[in-house]
């Protein structure tokens, strides 16, 4: 299977996606809320550095979960659009 190609508005969407989430974390540590979201640290990483600007729904309501955020702040803040 072929991805199709991301656009940029896509990617910075995971952009904006990963500062609010680093943003959220404050001084916790990536093992910590990784950990406390089931993930791995890695993968934490490239989430919050846009290198991952698509995860899955229930990667971002766990990082939600455990930084205290709601799904609809980060629709709003992240201007995700749903078609």
């Amino acid at each position: 299977m072929v991805r199709t190609p991301l656009t940029q508005e896509e990617r910075e969407r995971g952009e904006r996606l990963g500062r609010l989430l680093r943003e959220a974390r404050g001084a916790r540590s990536m093992a910590e809320v990784a950990s406390e979201a089931d993930l791995s640290p890695e993968t934490l990483r490239k989430i919050e550095t846009g290198r991952a600007p698509t995860p899955a729904l229930f990667t971002v309501a766990a990082l939600a979960r455990v930084l205290g955020l709601s799904l609809d702040e980060l629709v709003v803040r992240c201007a995700l659009v749903v078609a």
